[in-house]
């Protein structure tokens, strides 16, 4: 079934997947730049990229940003699949996109830290914002 949103109709399905990924990774950004601050001042210094890298990858401070990077990853590999995405594959990735960036201040993993990061940095409350209005014109 073809995209009936008022906004993005006419968007072909793979414009609307990059659209969403590049959203998400700006958002992902904003965290990783917020947490890294916290970590800095609550933890210790980070000394280079790589240490950076390693702690996003294996430090439990961190982990909880994992579920934001598989799901670009998951916007990634249908983007590189040998059949292109559909109107339907878009809708169910901006759907679970829309689910996955609702903060809870009560829920577990990524609902909850994301709510605890809209809380206490302004940066990441601009960068939600952006992309929860990225995510209504892809509907």
């Amino acid at each position: 079934m073809a995209h009936m949103g008022s906004n993005g109709a006419d968007i072909p399905a793979v414009q609307r997947l990059t659209d969403l990924r590049n959203g998400l990774l700006k958002l992902h950004k904003t965290l990783l730049d917020s947490e890294r601050r916290v970590y800095e001042h609550d933890i210790a210094r980070i000394q280079s990229p790589q240490h950076l890298l390693g702690l996003v990858l294996n430090d439990p401070w961190f982990a909880w940003l994992h579920e934001l990077s598989r799901f670009v990853v998951e916007i990634d590999e249908a983007l590189d699949a040998d059949e292109p995405a559909s109107p339907s594959d878009a809708k169910r990735f901006i759907s679970q996109a829309k689910s996955l960036i609702t903060p809870a201040e009560n829920g577990r993993g990524f609902e909850k830290r994301y709510f605890e990061a809209l809380q206490r940095d302004p940066d990441v409350v601009l960068a939600h914002a952006a992309t929860s209005k990225l995510i209504t014109s892809l509907i």
